[in-house]
């Protein structure tokens, strides 16, 4: 019999980074039990409404959920890029989904500059938290009462998780399968992705 999936959802909107949602897209489809081979995460994306979505460089991306019909989450990936700092951060219909979903949500985690939609939304307070190298001035200027760390590739701070920029979301992603299973399947996910498991292996 099957065990119960847990459901990661991906939030997506146009401009988004594509590694930032494809990163932890790709980990949490292959993690998989190493005994029985069956996958250990549901995994989709959600979106304000259907239809399609242009990510950065026009990457075209067809969300399998609005925030309308979508199931529950327990891991809630929130991704960064031009579209969160710039745009998404002042559409009030997404920051109250996302106030919404947090205390649904069993994790939510942020990859690179949605730390900016978490911090707006007011999900990160008083925590540690990072983000891409060239935004954590800017993100703790308008959040002063954040605790910026400048040189972290992700922060567990618990439910609320942050990763730096991009490819730092991979490394977050394998992290939370170890929390979430174990560390022989979160090596297992990096070996398989031919990810340098040198970083699981030294810091998980």
């Amino acid at each position: 019999m099957q065990t119960k999936r847990i459901k990661v959802g991906i939030l997506i909107f146009n401009e988004v980074e594509v590694l930032d949602f494809a990163g932890p897209f790709e980990v949490f489809s292959l993690a998989e039990s190493v005994q029985t081979k069956e996958k250990l995460f549901e995994v989709f994306t959600v979106a304000e409404r259907s239809g399609v979505i242009r990510a950065r460089n026009g990457l075209q991306v067809l969300p399998d959920y609005n925030f309308d019909d979508s199931p529950l989450i327990d891991i809630l990936i929130v991704p960064g890029g031009y579209g969160a700092e710039e745009v998404e951060i002042k559409n009030h219909v997404l920051l109250n989904w996302l106030k919404k979903m947090e205390p649904k949500a069993k994790t939510v985690a942020s990859v690179c500059t949605g730390a900016f939609l978490l911090a707006e939304a007011g999900i990160l307070k008083n925590h540690q938290v990072t983000t891409h190298w060239m935004d954590t001035d800017k993100l703790q200027e308008m959040y002063p009462h954040l605790d910026v760390q400048k040189n972290a590739k992700y922060i567990d701070q618990g439910k609320v998780l942050s990763s730096a920029g991009i490819s730092a979301g991979i490394e977050l992603s394998l992290y939370l399968v170890m929390k979430y299973s174990s560390r022989e399947e979160a090596l297992a996910t990096a070996r398989r992705m031919e990810y340098d498991c040198d970083f699981l292996t030294n810091t998980l």
